[in-house]
């Protein structure tokens, strides 16, 4: 059976671990109830969007007047309902009812994590939410809290403003201190915003937007940039003067309306200091990029899911593919992959919870490494998310590339992981950064060396993660004397040999028995392995107990 409890056990046991034992019990119950929906409900109800629902813009109402309206299917409305009462923004801020006590990011990425599997498209307008309520907790005043908060928080209660994050201009892009839109200042404190946004997701459903705009006069640059709450409609439920130019046209997650808009006027409200709005919503970013790393693991989990019950039901040559080596192989090393990466990306989640809900508490170095942590795991789990969908293509064959199955859309939606919250090349000059500021390296250096003086597994393989280990430390040495130009080349190489022991060593540390055991070898092989003869075929002799089925007797 495809239950929660069977599909999910990866996740259970981090949730075991890492929750109180009253949320723990109430958060296993509502997952259980809310992987039945994403499955039963949310799968058919995305395929629809994707193929045939697309948002679409309606320019013009019946008389002729600009309206700049966003259409959306009644299915996807439905999925955006059960979703929110769900908890998966609210639950963070306020009180689950029935605990007396909040949920926590941890939970949320749960139920994140679950809802990729069937629409990592409607993930997005979700995360946007999650970084204009974390926006408004944390750094609006109290004026502002109590026009806005409850309606991005609601579960049903009150009426529901969905939220978005409109930082890209067009001459901007990753270049935020190009942007231009300006926001001048009206007699009432409140002020009225001007200009293009060039890629703004979540346009037209959502309530309010969390907009980066440069008061008349400030300085150019990044220090410049102010934060705005932007409500999309006026109090009489009118378009706070706000024109969508054009909808996007999107290679995948169709499900969210992205546009190109001008603001004519908005009116926006101040958030916090005038001079931290950069600051502010950098703080969101890092927020939406754990998301992204939670779609990428849901898109490969969904990808594996995909496969191991193809495989099983497709048969050739007389036997069901799953039976053969190279099948088996492919298969065992996705698992391994997909369970070392949602353990340490979940492990990473309980740092992050505490730094972003305590940031005056936060050491120096928690800071650092939350950052680093962030930046390490989403470049590499979007591209994982893309491989997995092609090894579920080519694990389909010819159906693999059929619309008609989930594949393709796992593939278009996958790719844009990559790009979205910043490319690799992006998240190595972070990680370039936090070594120039924080001396990060030096940090990760001394915990991943403490680890593996404690860690044990097979000689060979131990010994060839602290080979690695050796290698990087002269990367880091080689790189400091460096000018600005070879730091920069190099900073994409330095970010994945430090995921690759960011992760190798988290493989051996999370060994609790002995498939734990097998897969923290086969996942060393996967990042250090040779191309060469494998007398041990690891993936082969243990297949039956890390696939969790013996060939043939999964069930339907």
């Amino acid at each position: 059976m495809n239950t929660f409890i069977t599909q999910e056990q990866a996740l259970i046991r981090i949730l075991k671990k890492k929750l109180k034992p009253e949320l723990y019990e109430y958060a296993v119950r509502e997952l259980n109830i809310f992987y039945d929906k994403c499955y039963n409900e949310f799968d058919e109800r995305a395929t629809y969007t994707d193929r045939d629902g697309q948002p679409k813009l309606v320019k013009y109402n019946k008389f002729g007047e600009e309206v700049s309206e966003i259409w959306v299917n009644e299915g996807y409305k439905q999925t955006v309902s059960d979703t929110y009462n769900a908890g998966i923004v609210g639950y963070v801020h306020k009180e689950i009812p029935e605990l007396g006590e909040k949920g926590n990011y941890l939970y949320s990425y749960a139920q994140g994590y679950l809802l990729s599997q069937v629409e990592p498209g409607f993930y997005c307008p979700v995360t946007l939410s999650m970084a204009v309520a974390y926006v408004i907790d944390h750094y609006a005043d109290v004026e502002l809290k109590e026009k806005f908060l409850p309606h991005v928080l609601s579960t049903g209660e009150v009426e529901l403003y969905e939220g978005a994050t409109f930082l890209t201009e067009r001459q901007g892009g990753s270049d935020v201190g190009a942007n231009e839109v300006k926001a001048v200042c009206q007699n009432d404190g409140t002020y009225r915003i001007y200009g293009e946004k060039y890629f703004a997701s979540n346009a037209g459903q959502c309530g309010v937007a969390a907009v980066l705009a440069r008061i008349e006069g400030s300085e150019p640059g990044t220090k410049g940039l102010s934060l705005f709450l932007v409500p999309w409609r006026k109090e009489d439920q009118s378009i706070n003067h706000i024109q969508i130019r054009r909808l996007k046209d999107k290679l995948g997650v169709r499900a969210v309306p992205s546009a190109e808009i001008v603001f004519e006027g908005a009116k926006g409200y101040l958030v916090g200091d005038a001079k931290r709005g950069f600051y502010y919503m950098m703080e969101a970013l890092n927020l939406s990029r754990v998301c992204n790393a939670v779609a990428s693991l849901g898109i490969m989990k969904r990808a594996l899911k995909e496969s191991i019950e193809y495989a099983n039901w497709r048969s050739a040559f007389g036997s069901p593919i799953i039976q053969y080596p190279m099948i088996q192989e492919t298969l065992a090393t996705l698992q391994a992959r997909f369970e070392v990466q949602l353990s340490a990306l979940f492990e990473s989640i309980e740092l992050f919870d505490f730094v972003m809900g305590n940031p005056e508490q936060a050491t120096r170095e928690q800071i650092a490494m939350n950052r680093l942590n962030i930046a390490l795991l989403k470049a590499r789990t979007a591209d994982e998310a893309i491989d997995f969908s092609h090894q579920a293509i080519e694990t389909h064959g010819g159906n693999g590339y059929i619309e008609d199955f989930v594949t393709p859309r796992l593939l278009r939606d996958a790719q844009v992981l990559t790009v979205w919250e910043g490319t690799a090349n992006i998240l190595g000059l972070e990680v370039l950064r936090l070594m120039k500021k924080y001396e990060v390296h030096q940090l990760f250096l001394k915990q991943v060396g403490e680890k593996l003086e404690s860690l044990t597994l097979d000689g060979k393989r131990l010994e060839k993660v602290k080979e690695r280990y050796e290698n990087l430390k002269l990367m880091f040495y080689s790189l400091a004397g460096g000018v600005e130009s070879v730091q920069t080349y190099h900073a994409k190489r330095i970010a994945n040999e430090m995921t690759n022991l960011l992760l190798a060593t988290h493989a051996i540390e999370r060994v609790e028995n002995d498939r734990d055991y097998v897969i923290a070898q086969i996942y060393i092989d996967h990042l250090y392995r040779e191309n060469g003869f494998d007398d041990e075929m690891l993936p082969c002799k243990y297949f039956k107990e890390i696939i969790g089925v013996s060939p043939a007797v999964l069930q339907k």
